[in-house]
């Protein structure tokens, strides 16, 4: 089982893998703000717990599935927040990941490898 540092080191190296993503580190309130383009499109708070930014249509669908709750004090900008507690929770998290990088990055014509 990998310890909370681990995780957070492999989740971070899975959103830095997908294309155009840059980050920030110890961005204000965030210390992990992952951008693509100028955009802002989710951060880390602590270990493993992310706020994601969705289109609303989206925003909608993963909260009426339960694949995250509702982020605290942002959910009208389309955040949601899910927490990543162990190894199994990560490609479920990077699905959200993906799904907010997608609708970024084609908002802005980053480049998308074929695999995201």
């Amino acid at each position: 089982m990998k310890s909370q540092a681990e995780l957070h080191q492999e989740l971070r190296q899975r959103i830095l893998n997908l294309s155009g993503v840059r980050e920030r580190q110890n961005a204000g309130i965030h210390e992990d703000a992952f951008l693509v383009g100028r955009t802002m499109f989710m951060h880390i708070h602590d270990c493993c717990h992310c706020d994601i930014r969705l289109a609303k249509n989206d925003q909608k669908r993963v909260l009426t599935e339960g694949k995250a709750h509702p982020h605290r004090w942002a959910p009208e900008a389309g955040f949601v927040t899910l927490i990543v507690n162990d190894e199994k929770d990560l490609e479920p998290a990077m699905d959200v990941i993906r799904m907010s990088h997608r609708y970024f990055a084609d908002n802005q014509s980053v480049p998308r490898m074929e695999h995201e």
